[in-house]
C-alpha cells in the first residue's frame, strides 16, 4: 500500500513503524508541518502495561524508549503546609522531544519517508495514496475539511491549565495544592529527564482571573506562579513555550469525540480522533495503542480491497477500549472542577479520593462516607464487588434524571 500520515507526532510514527515491520514492501510517507526537532510539550507519561505492548510490537523501539525514560515508584500530595505520602505508585516519563526523535530515527532506518516542513489542510494535496492518516491533533485540519461526515463533537471543560517546564527533578509524581486570596490553585509535576520536569498548573475561573492570571505576559505569570509554588520549586524557575511572546498559552481542555472515524480513504488516529482528559496521563499511551491496533487490522486485511473492512474493525475495537477510559478522564476532570468539595479533608483522606478520582459513585456520595467505603471495600471483596456495580448504575440514574 501507498500510505501518507499526516502529523509527525509519536501515534503517526509509531504507526509507520510498525506497518512497515508487518510488510517493508508499503510506501509509506510522514508529513510534519514543523522543522525537524521542534515540538511542543515537555515529557509524556505511560505505565509498565504499556511498556510490555510496546515490546510486543517493537521490541527494538521499546528498548530505546526505555532506557530513555525515567521511573518513579510514589505518589505526593503536598496541601498547604502538610505532605502526604502514596508509596508504591509506578509510572515511567520520557521527554516528549526524546520520544520523536526515537520514533523518527526508527522509522526512518525501516524506509519511512518523513518530511519536515509540509504542512497538509486537505485529502487532495495527498493524490494517488491508498491511505491517508489524520494524526494531526485535536484541531486536525484534515478532520476539519469533512468535519460533517465524522461528526466532530466537543466540549470545553471549565478549568485553566498551561503546561510549564522546570529545572526541579521530581523523583515521584507530585501533587501540589496552594490557596490563594482568591482560591485555589494547584499543579502536577514529575520528572522526565535528569534536568527536567513538567508542571502542568491548573485553577477555577475565579481563581485565574482572580490572580490576574489572565491579563499577564508569560513571563510575568511564571514569575507569579514561582511565588506560589515556592514551597514546591526550591528556588528552580518555570520555564514557558520558547515561542510565546504574549500572554501565557492558558487554555481550557476540549474533550473531543467523532461518530465515525474514517471518510473513505482517510482514517483518524490519536487526538484527531478522540481526546482524554490530560490529568490521567494517558494521551501519548492511546494515540499509540490506536497506531497499534490500526497497523495489526491493515496487516489482516491486506490491500485495497480489505481497506474498508479494517478500518471499519479499527474504530470498533478502538471506541470500545477507550469507553472506560473516556469515561475516568471526564470524572477526573470533574474531580477537580469540584476541588472544594475534597479539599477540606484531611490531606491523607484527600489524597485517598484523589486517587478515587475516576469513580463514577463519588461525586454522588458524601466524601467522608465514600472514604468510609472504600476503605472497607479493600478489605471485603463483595464490598468492592458491590461499589463496582453500584457506581455506573448510579451515575446513569443521575444522568436520566438530569435531562431536560
Amino acid at each position: 500500500m501507498k500510505v501518507a500520515c499526516v502529523g509527525g507526532g509519536p501515534a503517526a510514527l509509531y504507526f509507520s513503524i510498525l506497518l512497515k515491520r508487518h510488510a517493508s514492501s508499503h510506501d509509506i510517507t510522514v508529513y510534519e508541518r514543523n522543522p525537524a526537532g521542534a515540538t511542543y510539550g515537555w515529557g509524556v507519561t505511560y505505565w509498565p502495561d504499556m511498556l510490555d505492548k510496546l515490546h510486543e510490537h517493537d521490541p527494538e523501539s521499546a528498548a530505546t524508549i526505555r532506557e530513555n525514560s525515567v521511573r518513579w515508584h510514589d505518589g505526593v500530595a503536598l496541601v498547604g503546609d502538610q505532605t502526604t505520602v502514596h508509596h508504591g505508585d509506578e509510572g515511567f516519563a520520557i521527554g516528549r522531544h526524546r520520544l520523536l526523535a526515537i520514533l523518527a530515527e526508527r522509522a526512518t532506518s525501516l524506509g519511512v519517508d518523513i518530511r519536515y516542513g509540509q504542512e497538509i489542510t486537505d485529502r487532495d494535496q495527498l493524490p494517488g495514496n491508498d491511505l491517508v492518516v489524520a494524526a494531526d491533533g485535536a484541531g486536525s485540519r484534515l478532520r476539519e475539511s469533512a468535519a460533517q461526515h465524522f461528526g466532530t463533537h466537543t466540549v470545553s471543560g471549565r478549568n485553566h491549565y498551561v503546561w510549564l517546564g522546570t529545572t526541579k527533578v521530581f523523583t515521584s509524581f507530585t501533587f501540589a495544592f496552594v490557596e490563594t486570596a482568591h482560591g485555589w490553585i494547584w499543579c502536577y509535576a514529575y520528572g522526565f529527564s535528569d534536568e527536567r520536569s513538567t508542571c502542568v498548573v491548573e485553577c477555577s475561573p475565579a481563581t485565574y482571573s482572580g490572580l490576574g492570571l489572565h491579563e499577564m505576559s508569560q513571563d510575568d505569570a511564571l514569575r507569579q506562579l514561582e511565588k506560589i509554588f515556592g514551597a514546591l520549586l526550591d528556588g528552580h524557575p518555570l520555564i514557558g513555550r520558547g515561542d510565546v511572546t504574549g500572554p501565557a498559552p492558558w487554555v481550557t481542555f476540549r474533550t473531543l469525540t467523532n461518530q465515525t472515524w474514517s471518510h473513505g480513504d482517510l482514517v483518524l488516529m490519536g487526538d484527531a480522533a478522540h481526546t482524554t482528559h490530560y490529568s490521567i496521563g494517558a494521551g501519548t499511551t492511546l494515540a499509540m495503542q490506536d497506531a497499534m491496533t490500526l497497523a495489526r487490522v491493515l496487516h489482516e486485511a491486506p490491500g485495497t480491497a480489505g481497506l474498508e473492512r479494517a478500518l471499519a474493525q479499527y474504530e470498533t475495537e478502538r471506541k470500545s477500549a477507550l469507553l472506560s477510559v473516556q469515561s475516568a478522564a471526564r470524572h477526573s476532570a470533574q474531580w477537580y472542577e469540584n476541588l472544594t468539595r475534597y479539599i477540606g479533608l484531611a490531606p491523607p483522606r484527600m489524597f485517598a479520593l484523589l486517587g478515587q478520582r475516576h469513580s463514577p459513585l463519588l461525586p454522588y456520595v458524601p466524601p467522608q462516607l465514600y472514604y468510609r467505603i472504600d476503605q472497607a471495600a479493600n478489605q471485603l471483596t463483595v464490598l468492592r464487588g458491590l461499589k463496582q456495580w453500584l457506581g455506573p448504575r448510579l451515575a446513569r440514574t443521575v444522568q436520566r434524571r438530569s435531562r431536560p
